[in-house]
C-alpha cells in the first residue's frame, strides 16, 4: 500500500454512498437553460480582454461506437454505417468555424483532446481533415508543451493508424480495456484481447507518443479477484504511464445500455471493495502513484509531478495539468468552461444537428458562477487535487473570513474529522491518509446545491 493511502475496508463500505465526481463545481445538473450563445460569446470576450488571456483547451465528441458495452454511461451513438462519420465531420467543422473567431487569434491550443464515444471511429484520412480544421482555426502551441490527446478502442486501431495520429500531432493516448477476463468481456459484451491490447501500446511508444494510459473497471459484472489480478498483473507489465482504475455504477434507470446486463452477476460490496483494494495494492507494488480518485501515474509523469509541485487540477477531462486554460467544447454533448462559465451542447445528436444545420452556435444549456460558486469551486478543486485547503489562503484572495462564510460546511464537515478522514486547525483543512479514498465525501460538506436542490443522482464514491 503507498504512503499516505490507507485502505479501511469497514470505513469505505460505511460511507460508501453517492456523490459527486466535480468534474466541475456547480456540476452540470445545476446548467439551466436561460443560459445561450449570446452568453457563450460574452464569456469568450471577457476572456480576450483579460490582462494575460488564459491558454485554450479543447474537446472534441464524437459520439459513434462499432457495438454497445453493456456498462457505458457515456453519451454515444451505435451504428456500423462508417459514412456517418463523414456527415459528423462536416457538423464539426462546421460548429468549429462559429466558435473559433470568439477567440482571439493569438491565444494558444494547448491541448487538445478527443472524446467519445470512439474516436477512432473516423478513419486516419477524416481525422486528418478534422486536425487540419482545427489547425486552421486556432494557434497551435509549440510541440514541446502541446498536450494532444486521443481515446482509442484498441479493437479497431492498427500499427499504421497509431503511425498517422503521431503525424497528426497526438503525443497521448487512452485505452479503453477494462478487464482481460474472457467472462467478464462476454458478460459485459466487449471481447478484447490482450495481443490487440498490448500491440497498440507497443505501437504507441514506437511512434513516440509521450503517454499512454489505460482504463480499467472494477465491479462489473462476473469479476472476481483472480481474474482481476491477472488482468492488473498485464497491464502493470505493460507499463502504461497513467491508469484509470474506475468504480462500476449500476445505474440502469439512468444508462439504458446497463438494462442488458445481469444484476445478480454483479460482485457483493465486499468483493467489489477487494477489487478496489487489489488495484491499490498491484499497482503501487509496481512503482505507480496513487494521484486521487481513481487515478494513478507513474513517478515522471506529469501528474505525478504536478501532484507533488501542488498544480495538480481537475475539469472534465479528469485531473490535468491544463485546467487553468479556457475548454472549449465541440461535438454532441461536449461542455465548455469559458471565463467563468460553463455551457454544454445539447446531448441528442438530431438537437446538435439541428442547431448546426441553421448555424446556431448549439448551447443547450449552462450558467455564469456566482461569487459563492467561485469561492466554493475553489476549495473543492483544492480538496480534490490538493488534498487541503489552505484556509487563510482563501480568507485573502476572496476577502471572507473562512469560518463565518463556511460555518454550515464545517459542520457538516465535523463526523468526517470525527472519523479521521480530514484534519482541521486555523489555517488547514488536511485530507487524511483515511480520507483519500473518501475525498468526494469531504469536498461535498462544501457543496451548496446538494442541500438546495432536487435530489440529483450520482454513482457511490467507492
Amino acid at each position: 500500500m503507498s504512503a499516505g493511502l490507507t485502505f479501511d475496508p469497514e470505513l469505505l463500505a460505511r460511507y460508501d454512498r453517492p456523490g459527486p465526481r466535480y468534474t466541475s463545481y456547480p456540476t452540470a445538473p445545476q446548467f439551466h437553460s436561460r443560459f445561450g450563445a449570446q452568453q457563450v460569446a460574452e464569456a469568450a470576450r471577457r476572456g480576450n480582454e483579460d490582462p494575460i488571456p488564459r491558454d485554450l483547451s479543447l474537446y472534441v465528441h464524437v459520439p459513434y461506437c462499432f457495438s454497445p458495452c453493456f456498462y457505458c454511461g457515456c453519451n454515444r451513438v451505435i451504428t456500423r454505417d462508417v459514412t456517418r462519420a463523414r456527415t459528423y465531420l462536416q457538423h464539426l467543422k462546421v460548429e468549429l468555424d462559429m466558435v473559433a473567431p470568439l477567440f482571439d487569434r493569438d491565444r494558444l491550443l494547448t491541448q487538445l483532446h478527443l472524446g467519445g464515444g470512439t474516436p477512432n471511429f473516423l478513419n486516419s484520412d477524416e481525422l486528418g481533415e478534422l486536425m487540419a480544421a482545427i489547425d486552421a482555426k486556432f494557434r497551435f502551441a509549440p510541440k514541446a508543451v502541446r498536450d494532444f490527446s486521443i481515446e482509442l478502442d484498441p479493437r479497431h486501431v492498427n500499427g499504421s493508424d497509431i503511425e498517422a495520429l503521431a503525424f497528426m500531432g497526438f503525443n497521448r493516448a487512452s485505452l479503453g480495456v477494462q478487464d482481460f477476463d474472457r467472462d467478464v468481456q462476454l458478460a459485459v459484451n466487449r471481447v478484447q484481447s490482450v495481443e490487440q491490447t498490448l500491440e497498440v501500446i507497443a505501437a504507441c511508444r514506437r511512434v513516440g507518443m509521450a503517454s499512454v494510459n489505460v482504463d480499467l473497471i472494477y465491479g462489473l459484472p462476473r469479476q472476481n479477484e483472480a481474474g482481476f489480478a491477472r488482468t492488473l498483473d498485464i497491464v502493470a507489465e505493460a507499463r502504461p504511464d497513467r491508469l484509470a482504475v474506475y468504480s462500476y455504477a449500476h445505474m440502469p434507470q439512468l444508462f439504458k445500455p446497463q438494462k442488458q446486463l445481469d444484476a445478480s452477476l454483479l460482485p457483493d460490496p465486499a468483493t467489489k471493495l477487494n477489487l478496489l483494494k487489489l488495484a491499490i495494492e498491484k499497482l503501487t507494488a509496481a512503482g505507480y502513484r496513487y494521484i486521487g480518485m481513481d487515478h494513478f501515474a507513474l513517478p515522471d509523469d506529469e501528474l505525478s509531478r504536478a501532484l507533488e509541485a501542488g498544480t495538480l487540477q481537475r475539469n472534465f477531462m479528469g485531473y490535468t495539468t491544463h485546467a487553468a486554460t479556457d475548454l472549449i467544447g465541440v461535438g454532441v454533448s461536449a461542455i465548455s468552461h469559458i471565463a467563468g462559465t460553463y455551457s454544454q451542447n445539447p446531448r441528442d445528436l438530431d438537437s446538435w444537428e439541428d442547431a448546426i444545420e441553421a448555424h446556431r452556435l448549439p448551447v443547450w444549456r449552462g450558467m455564469e458562477l456566482s461569487f459563492d460558486d467561485q469561492v466554493r469551486a475553489r476549495v473543492i478543486q483544492d480538496l480534490m487535487c490538493l488534498g487541503e485547503v489552505h484556509t487563510t489562503a482563501i480568507e485573502r484572495d476572496f476577502d471572507i473570513v473562512f469560518g463565518d462564510y463556511f460555518a454550515d460546511a464545517l459542520l457538516q464537515l465535523q463526523p468526517l474529522v470525527d472519523d479521521g478522514l480530514a484534519e482541521v486547525d486555523a489555517a488547514w483543512i488536511k485530507v487524511t491518509a483515511r480520507g483519500r479514498l473518501l475525498v468526494r465525501l469531504l469536498a461535498a460538506c462544501f457543496d451548496a446545491y446538494l442541500n438546495h436542490s432536487a435530489p440529483v443522482q450520482f454513482s457511490k464514491v467507492v
